[in-house]
């Protein structure tokens, strides 16, 4: 399958700030296309010329390893130019309000700006903002406080339905499959992009948290009205979860998003909703087990379930990341050449 190919239809999205908007058809082409990107990403020569001229601008208002990284490699493997903001040494710390901060790095020529904050709704308002000065910039959500993380749900529905299918990922190979999503339900942007794909999909989504951290409203998130069927279920305990589970993704506790005392102890979370060998005895043969990362070794996961690479997909997730990114800088990126 060539790039080209992938791309029978011009997509659709100038930013992608939510899954909310995407159709079936938006996410079978972020799958094939992804699928192209990892088979450059096999050769010797890593790098394509596709974005060659283009800026790149990485707006990380938030901390981050993986995600800003991947977007780095993501641009330089499309021959991209980048650029790297980091807060602690910006004109912030000087009173430059984020908007102007974008709109700096619009005047050195930035084609696309990858933006993470704390505060849901900033990429959107840059995005409002850039639009209204009727530029052709894309903005692409690279995480924003409690809303949404399109480009790791995307990841990690590529690992999904490449696992399924190596050399034809698409949606529907999720149908009617188990999906158990457990732990800090409540503060994840991770969770709520992943709601929209994994219903999009038609899976089955559990949901296992404590009380506090996973209210029952999750059961009417919009994305349950799925056309194709795909169902949320609410558990407060892990077991019903688990039951049957095809996948199982454990989620870290997003404890600086915390503004309550909402656990007794790390060390009872774990006793209660920690991924370890033997509560994997609940769920299908073959079940496989992801983590958004970082991870807290012992509370969501043990370090030995971790690192078996006969259930973990975590390392494939990391590299899933980079062939999905380039996708999605491709994908925004490619009309602006």
């Amino acid at each position: 399958m060539t790039i080209a190919s992938s791309m029978s239809t011009p997509w659709p999205h100038r930013h992608i700030i939510s899954l909310a908007n995407f159709s079936q058809q938006d996410y079978d082409t972020v799958l094939q296309t992804a699928a192209s990107f990892r088979e450059v990403l096999s050769r010797r020569t890593k790098k394509v010329p596709t974005l060659q001229g283009q800026v790149v601008a990485n707006l990380f208002f938030e901390p981050s390893t993986r995600t800003r990284n991947s977007f780095e490699l993501a641009a330089k493997r499309l021959s991209a130019d980048t650029l790297n903001f980091a807060p602690g040494t910006s004109s912030l710390s000087k009173g430059e309000t984020i908007l102007d901060t974008a709109l700096t790095y619009l005047a050195m020529g930035t084609d696309i700006m990858v933006i993470r904050h704390q505060q849901a709704g900033v990429p959107q308002a840059i995005a409002d903002e850039l639009d209204r000065l009727e530029t052709r910039v894309s903005i692409l959500n690279a995480g924003d406080g409690q809303h949404e993380h399109p480009s790791q749900a995307l990841l990690d529905l590529f690992t999904l339905c490449s696992l399924l299918d190596p050399t034809d990922p698409r949606l529907n190979l999720l149908q009617g499959k188990k999906v158990a999503i457990v732990g800090d339900v409540l503060h994840s942007r991770v969770a709520r992009s992943n709601l929209w794909s994994l219903t999009a999909s038609g899976a089955e989504v559990h949901l296992a948290g404590p009380p506090t951290l996973l209210p029952r409203l999750f059961a009417q998130f919009p994305g349950a009205q799925s056309p194709v069927g795909g169902q949320i279920f609410v558990h407060w305990s892990i077991e019903p979860a688990l039951e049957n589970a095809h996948f199982v993704m454990t989620l870290r506790l997003q404890k600086e998003r915390m503004t309550e005392y909402l656990l007794p102890s790390l060390r009872e979370y774990h006793q209660g909703f920690g991924l370890t060998h033997d509560r994997l005895k609940h769920c299908c043969p073959g079940v496989k087990v992801l983590h958004p990362g970082p991870v807290n070794r012992g509370v969501e996961i043990s370090s030995a379930l971790m690192d078996d690479p006969e259930f973990s997909l975590i390392a494939q997730q990391v590299t899933s990341g980079v062939a999905v990114r380039m996708a999605l800088l491709y994908l925004i990126g490619s009309g602006k050449s």
